[in-house]
């Protein structure tokens, strides 16, 4: 039975997220929906990382199998084909080995979180980045960040409903990058809990505006507390970049 891997773009918005729910359209519905309606058969499709309500992705990951084997392209124009007008996009399919998961397979996954820091209302950039007015100092959200790189637990950061089996997890890279307005934090680790980099960035951004010091930051890891860190970054600024394997 043939495998196929398939890297996929998407904009969350108006979607409950990547995983197949009750109460709205996710990403992986549409998906299946459109391999239905080309290859005639029902399927469940594996995806690296379960993205939340309004977040995107520039480079998801999943893997599914077929009874039937189609040519990498075809596959790709197809489901392309019967996911119009959704804003989800194959960009491109892959045959791998049976032993290959989307999921299980990966080593690594890496997100951006775009901020917009600037006084004035968002135009373009409305829903595809958060809109912070007061001034960030990227300098001290840098030196804070610098403090959440490797391994630790942590909790703090953790979503009440995260499904992970322990909160420990390596954070290889927590890069903080101004260009102009726009403020990027580039994030990578083996796999994160849920809400992690949302909870981490929120986190920052108060040491960016001066309302924490950055041994705040510090404090609210070693407390190993949800409620001791700042706010969840809201969703529409992260983007699934990359899944390594």
């Amino acid at each position: 039975m043939p495998r196929y891997k398939i890297t996929i773009e998407y904009d969350g918005t108006g979607l409950v997220g990547w995983q197949r729910q009750e109460n709205g359209p996710s990403v992986q519905q549409h998906i299946e929906e459109a391999i239905f309606a080309f290859a005639g058969e029902e399927v469940r499709i594996q995806g690296a990382g379960r993205t939340d309500a309004g977040v995107h992705a520039l480079a998801q990951v999943a893997s599914f199998d077929l009874v039937k084997e189609f040519e990498a392209r075809t596959v790709t124009n197809a489901i392309n084909y019967h996911l119009s007008p959704e804003r989800i996009s194959i960009l491109e399919t892959e045959m791998v080995s049976e032993e290959f998961n989307a999921r299980f397979s990966a080593t690594g996954r890496s997100y951006i979180y775009r901020i917009i820091n600037r006084p004035s209302r968002l135009a373009l950039d409305a829903g595809y980045a958060w809109h912070v007015k007061r001034e960030l100092d990227e300098g001290k959200m840098q030196e804070a960040a610098n403090l959440l790189i490797g391994k630790h637990d942590f909790s703090s950061f953790r979503a009440a409903a995260c499904q992970a089996k322990s909160p420990v997890k390596t954070l290889s890279k927590l890069d903080v990058v101004r260009d102009g307005d726009m403020i990027e934090f580039y994030v990578s680790a083996p796999s994160f809990l849920h809400n992690q980099v949302r909870a981490m960035v929120g986190t920052l951004s108060l040491a960016g505006t001066g309302q924490w010091m950055v041994s705040d930051v510090e404090a609210a890891l070693n407390a190993k507390d949800r409620q001791k860190a700042g706010p969840n970054a809201p969703p529409y600024g992260l983007y699934l970049s990359q899944v390594t394997y």
